[in-house]
C-alpha cells in the first residue's frame, strides 16, 4: 500500500493552556504540512485540543530506562545518538499551516552541530493507564541529542520515569494560536465526534426497565382476567 511507503510524524496534542503537550499518536504522511492536517482530523476530534505538535519519527531519540540501566549512553559522534531528518521532508517554507523558517525542505540533523540549539525534552512517567502518555516537561540547550539526553538526566530526574525521548526543537512543526479558531474550534460543533454524546449505557437500561414495566403490566392484566 502507498501508505505503508509514507513517512511516520508523532503527534502531540494540548488540552488546555496549562497543561503540557502530550503525546497522542502517530500519523503517516508524505510531508509535515499533511501531518499536521491529519493529526488535526484524527485526534482533534473532542473539543479540548488548544494547541497540536507533529514531529518526525526519526527525529526522536529515545531512551528508555532499561537502556540506559543496562548500558551507557552513546557517544556524541555514534550513529545511536543521531536523529534523521535527512530523508523526512518537512512543510514547504509557504505553507501556512506549518509556519515554519523558509529553510530547505529538507533537513539534516545527523550532523552535529557546532553551537548549542534548544532541544525539547519529554518524559513517561509512569505505568498505570492514567500515565501512559509521553509528556513534554522542559527544554535543554545541548550541541547534540546525547548531549541533551545527559542535561535532561540531571535536570529532570526528579520522578519516575520509565521513556525519555529527546527532540531538536526545530524538528517540531507547531501549530500558530492563530490557527486554532480553524483547526480546533469546529470540534465543538460536531458531537458525533465527541464520546459523550452516544450515552448507549443509560439508553440501554431505560429500555431494559420499560422493557421490565411492560412484562409487569402484561402479567397482571393476565391474571385479572
Amino acid at each position: 500500500m502507498m501508505d505503508s511507503q509514507w513517512h511516520i510524524y508523532q503527534v502531540f496534542e494540548q488540552e488546555r493552556a496549562d497543561l503540557p503537550h502530550r503525546n497522542a499518536g502517530s500519523v503517516h504522511a508524505p510531508d509535515a504540512e499533511m501531518a499536521m492536517e491529519n493529526a488535526r482530523d484524527v485526534f482533534a476530534r473532542r473539543p479540548n485540543c488548544t494547541s497540536m505538535w507533529v514531529v518526525p519519527e526519526r527525529a526522536i531519540f529515545p531512551k528508555t530506562v532499561q537502556e540506559l540501566q543496562t548500558a551507557p549512553l552513546a557517544r556524541a559522534d555514534s550513529p545511536s545518538a543521531r536523529v534523521d531528518l535527512q530523508s523526512t521532508p518537512l512543510a514547504r517554507a509557504d505553507s501556512p499551516s506549518a509556519r515554519v523558517d523558509p529553510s530547505p525542505a529538507r533537513v539534516d540533523l545527523q550532523s552535529t552541530p557546532s553551537t548549542p540549539e534548544t532541544y525539547l525534552v519529554f518524559q513517561k512517567q509512569g505505568q498505570t493507564a492514567r500515565e501512559t502518555f509521553v509528556a513534554h516537561v522542559g527544554d535543554v540547550s545541548a550541541s547534540s541529542p546525547h548531549h541533551a539526553l545527559s542535561l535532561a538526566l540531571e535536570k529532570f530526574s526528579g520522578k519516575n520515569v520509565f521513556v525519555w525521548w529527546i527532540v531538536p526543537e526545530r524538528a517540531i512543526i507547531k501549530s500558530e494560536s492563530t490557527d486554532a479558531p480553524s483547526m480546533f474550534d469546529p470540534a465543538h460543533t460536531k458531537k458525533y465526534r465527541n464520546h459523550l454524546s452516544y450515552p448507549v449505557e443509560p439508553i440501554m437500561r431505560q429500555l431494559k426497565s420499560a422493557r421490565e414495566i411492560l412484562e409487569n403490566d402484561g402479567g397482571q392484566m393476565t391474571g385479572d382476567e
